[in-house]
């Protein structure tokens, strides 16, 4: 993983936050469109990306901690680990891109169809979930 982490671990997190920044437009947008914007909504857009930010630090934090700890007590190589940060980045990478797609779509744009069914897809897990 080490070598992921150096190969391509600041790109995505660059990507990640250039799709935060793309989604909080986008919603913008929508909101502006649909003449709904709000200066509390947008506050609470940024402050849920934050969260996310939060979430991500935590992620990859932890695997951390049990990886010093592996190699400083029980003498492990315990580096897999680091995989949980670059699940859940990955997770909230395909997020933004949904939201950032869902905010295009409601504002009149023609998004691609294959990734039109790609969302109708996710909605409908999201919904078998939930049941």
């Amino acid at each position: 993983m080490k070598w992921f982490n150096e190969c391509y671990g600041v790109y995505l997190f660059g990507i990640y936050l250039l799709l935060n920044v793309l989604d909080w437009l986008t919603g913008w947008y929508k909101a502006r469109v649909k003449k709904e914007a709000s200066s509390k909504a947008g506050l609470n857009g940024i402050i849920k990306k934050v969260g996310y930010w939060i979430i991500l630090l935590i992620a990859f934090l932890i695997p951390y901690m049990f990886q010093r700890l592996g190699k400083d007590l029980l003498d492990m190589d315990l580096g897999y680990l680091s995989a949980l940060g670059w699940f859940t980045l990955a997770n909230l990478l395909i997020n933004e891109i949904r939201s950032i797609l869902e905010n295009l779509i409601a504002c009149g744009y023609q998004v691609p169809e294959i990734l039109k069914r790609g969302l109708e897809i996710t909605e409908k897990m999201l919904d078998e979930k939930e049941k």
